[in-house]
């Protein structure tokens, strides 16, 4: 039986650790304690940190550790109730919503305002084999695996007595030529080189392949940094085939669109996401396959449940066009995160809501050692000034100053001696696939 709400305190249950839920719950909670107002703000999640996504292809690029990119949130979020557990039933009716994988008493939870924050995971497209042998790059586990998998084939490539089986073993394939596909390919690339060289072994012996539908790498960085992207991927000796997907997977061969076999045993897929799974039990609609909010990031039809960052199909009110949503990037979840807090806060009497306008800072995509591309306020840059403004922006945006202590060390040892290589078997293939990693079920 549900208590009623005229005997216990208010509370506003945040669903979801990322960026969005992350910043949701500090900022209420901050936005709370200030007001002297007695709400609780509960967080809800699987895990017990706030996960740099960002930085991951640093994770399997064997540049960053692992601990480095993860926030733990005792230690950011003092004043915040952390519930371990998963979400998976709401009553909109009731106020409750239900949790697996938690304390008995947590099971069936009571919250008088609801953020819904539970982010996105990969979209497979129904391409065959890509669940069963691709991993994506959207958890530690996966972004582990794909280092230690593609470190693993170049040792078992130097005692091949076939040379294609060989060949296959050192080359890896990457699909989605977007920021994080770009930026994964370019850290594999450095970290087979720092291989090579520690083994004086040859240089080029790796294969390297990017592919994406799109006839643009990285379309989000305009044309220009796009061609510088694409010219310094090529000059490295990086084949990317544009208009160009994948086909079929199988555990040796990746099949393209155009034609193309290639062996391998490394496919990295990083193309497309799609709302959490949870959100289609929820019974509100869906606009490509995010949660449709109006622009004060509420749900309509329900003033007191909001949602925000890749779970969210927030109207984007910078574009002129009336139908256009925000992209699902970690920009736009830190900034939700922090409007959707003012806004729950509001609807509790604290402070003034305000919808969700965003004015575009631009991206920054470190591209390995000595090279990135970077629009700041629109400043096209690229070599070393853009990385210095990537290495720069990610120091200042990583939420805890130990973080960033640990990158920037980590970095700074990047130049003055070689990136480690051993692998450590803290993952398993396993452990890191879609249904596993990113709780993505059977298509």
């Amino acid at each position: 039986m549900t208590v009623s709400s005229s005997n216990r305190r208010e509370r506003v249950v945040v669903v979801g650790s990322g960026f969005a839920g992350f910043e949701a719950a500090r900022g209420v909670s901050r936005r709370l304690r200030r007001a002297e107002h007695s709400a609780e703000v509960v967080l809800v999640s699987m895990h017990d940190y706030m996960l740099y996504t960002p930085l991951l292809p640093d994770v399997a690029g064997g540049l960053i550790d692992p601990r480095y990119v993860a926030v733990p949130l005792a230690n950011e979020l003092p004043d915040v109730s952390l519930r371990p557990g998963s979400v998976d039933g709401v009553d909109l009716a009731a106020r409750t919503l239900h949790v697996s994988g938690c304390a008995p008493e947590d099971e069936e939870m009571h919250w008088d305002r609801l953020v819904l924050t539970p982010g996105s995971v990969t979209k497979l497209f129904g391409v065959p084999g890509v669940a069963e042998h691709a991993r994506g790059l959207k958890t530690v586990a996966e972004a582990l695996y794909l280092r230690e998998q593609f470190l693993h084939q170049l040792e078992l490539a130097e005692h091949e007595a076939d040379p294609q089986v060989q060949q296959a073993r050192r080359t890896v394939v990457v699909v989605g030529a977007s920021y994080a596909g770009t930026e994964l390919v370019a850290q594999l690339h450095a970290l087979a080189e720092d291989h090579a060289k520690q083994r004086g072994q040859a240089m080029n012996q790796a294969r390297f392949v990017l592919i994406d539908l799109a006839d643009r790498v990285m379309p989000e960085v305009g044309d220009t940094l796009g061609d510088r992207a694409l010219q310094s991927l090529r000059g490295r000796g990086i084949d990317v085939r544009l208009g160009t997907s994948l086909e079929e997977l199988t555990a040796e061969e990746a099949t393209l669109t155009d034609g193309d076999v290639i062996g391998t045993r490394t496919v990295a897929w990083v193309t497309g996401v799609t709302g959490a799974p949870m959100l289609e039990a929820l019974d509100l609609p869906l606009k490509k396959g995010r949660l449709a909010v109006n622009a004060d990031l509420s749900v309509p039809g329900h003033p007191h449940v909001f949602a925000a960052g890749d779970a969210a199909a927030v109207p984007d009110l910078a574009s002129k066009d009336k139908d256009a949503i925000t992209p699902p990037t970690a920009q736009h979840a830190v900034r939700q995160g922090k409007a959707v807090a003012r806004n729950v806060a509001a609807s509790l009497g604290v402070g003034s809501s305000r919808r969700y306008k965003h004015r575009n800072l631009g991206l920054v995509v470190d591209l390995g050692p000595k090279y990135a591309v970077a629009n700041p306020l629109g400043i096209k840059l690229s070599g070393w000034p853009a990385k210095i403004a990537a290495r720069g922006y990610h120091l200042a945006s990583l939420p805890r100053s130990a973080n960033r202590w640990a990158t920037a060390l980590a970095w700074t040892a990047e130049v003055t001696s070689d990136r480690p290589i051993s692998r450590l078997g803290l993952v398993s293939a396993d452990e890191a696939d879609f249904r596993t990693s990113e709780g993505i079920a059977d298509e």
